[in-house]
């Protein structure tokens, strides 16, 4: 007979070979979306399929998905990968999103096609070098929905006033108090040609449909914050206790920031708003940077206004800003204050404590120094004593064996004369 043993034996209906794992890259756009499929044979990659279908064409997708058997798939996190993630998430073993900036190679490309992205995507998947990003959950991503719209509607109602103030500039009319009653009705008074009247008066029906939109947005996120799990209200009764901290930096902390766990480190959370300074280092020679300005620019925006608060307004960080005031400038100053604080907002959501005054003990989770706390701040957390090591119960009975044995008081020493011999040629007391 010939043959391999497990051929001539294998059951009738199964095959020796497992059914082969497909990896999918998706190149994907707002009208069209490109597919490539790759497969694993040997150490070789080959090419299995490639399809191009239009993003209207939902079921034609969730067809040719369904057909595929056991695979994976990857797609960039773009802004609009959320349904194509959806749709495919119930077949695919699963669903990978690629870090855009961190795949550098297909920006960089010299040869760049929707369809070669698409495999350099698959090939990737199969070799297991993606690099990922970050999904938000559904709850998230509602709630950065509305922190983000709320932000919009306020950055286009201080836009509108600006435009107001501009033209009343121009007449040497403006005030401080423009906008609250008798301003309003003083800006009726001001006498302006006639297009700046029907301009002013367009902005003003602007700025309180402005006014309007952000009064219901505030609801509706004292509305999403009632409805929140548990761990969520934890988390803002945690982030409330810290000085000056306000509904709105609670909600886009919480909404940015997301899973705080996946931030492992305090120099991560740094990186991770944008507020750690770079450098570059050749040849023994380094040069200090800028701050890197990634990650969530409003999570920025809202570290760096609450700075400017708690500097104000508190003797701690006052003084941290004005030490490094002088050193570096204000500019600078108040941004490595602003990236401190998120440090200490990061430790207090790990840890679950409240906001103390500085100088008493860290905060569970962290060290000052920005590593774990280990053993005995753990225990402490706890309530327990840390059992000491021999070479610490070694030294704390030394310790205590000198404070209790009374200290012996020694004789002083007569001063005695110099045995020093004068130098040649010097006088001396002798003839």
């Amino acid at each position: 007979m010939r043959g391999k043993p497990e051929e001539r034996f294998s059951p009738p209906g199964f095959h020796k070979r497992s059914i082969p794992m497909k990896y999918v890259g998706v190149d994907l756009h707002k009208k069209s979306i490109s597919i490539c499929v790759v497969v694993l044979e040997g150490r070789k990659r080959k090419v299995l399929a490639r399809k191009r279908f239009a993003c209207q064409d939902v079921d034609g997708i969730y067809q040719f998905f369904r057909e595929l058997g056991t695979f994976q798939v990857v797609v960039e996190a773009t802004a609009s990968y959320e349904w194509f993630a959806g749709l495919v998430e119930r077949l695919a073993d699963r669903v990978v999103l690629a870090h855009p900036k961190k795949l550098r190679i297909i920006a960089e490309s010299k040869y760049k096609t929707d369809k070669i992205d698409a495999w350099v995507l698959a090939e990737f998947l199969a070799l297991d070098m993606i690099p990922e990003a970050y999904r938000p959950t559904p709850r998230q991503r509602e709630h950065r929905a509305l922190v983000r719209y709320r932000y919009y509607v306020q950055k286009r109602t201080v836009s509108v006033r600006n435009k107001m103030r501009h033209i009343l500039a121009n007449y040497n009319a403006d005030v401080k108090e423009l906008f609250t009653a008798q301003g309003l009705a003083y800006l009726g008074e001001q006498k302006v040609s006639a297009a700046d009247r029907f301009v002013l008066n367009h902005l003003l029906e602007e700025w309180r449909e402005h006014r309007r939109r952000l009064v219901e947005a505030e609801k509706q996120l004292e509305t999403f914050a009632k409805e929140a799990p548990l761990a969520e209200q934890e988390s803002r009764h945690v982030l409330a206790t810290f000085p000056l901290a306000g509904p709105v930096t609670i909600d886009i902390v919480l909404s940015e920031v997301g899973d705080v766990k996946r931030i492992r480190s305090l120099k991560r959370a740094g990186s991770f708003a944008g507020l750690a300074p770079g450098f570059r280092e050749s040849a023994g020679r380094r040069k200090e940077q800028g701050i890197t300005k990634e990650g969530p620019r409003l999570l920025r925006w809202a570290m760096i206004q609450l700075a400017w608060r708690v500097v104000g307004r508190t003797a701690y960080w006052g003084g941290i800003f004005a030490k490094l005031e002088h050193r570096v400038g204000k500019k600078k100053a108040i941004v490595a204050v602003a990236r401190r604080v998120f440090c200490v907002i990061m430790s207090m959501l790990r840890s679950g404590q409240a906001y103390r005054t500085p100088g008493g003990e860290a905060a569970a989770g962290f060290r000052r120094d920005g590593k774990g706390v280990r053993g005995e701040g753990a225990a402490k957390k706890r309530g327990k004593k840390t059992p000491a090591s021999p070479r610490q119960a070694a030294a704390r009975e030394r310790t205590v064996d000198q404070e209790a044995k009374p200290r012996e008081v020694k004789p002083q020493k007569k001063p005695q004369a110099s045995r020093r011999r004068p130098r040649r040629g010097a006088l001396s007391a002798h003839p």
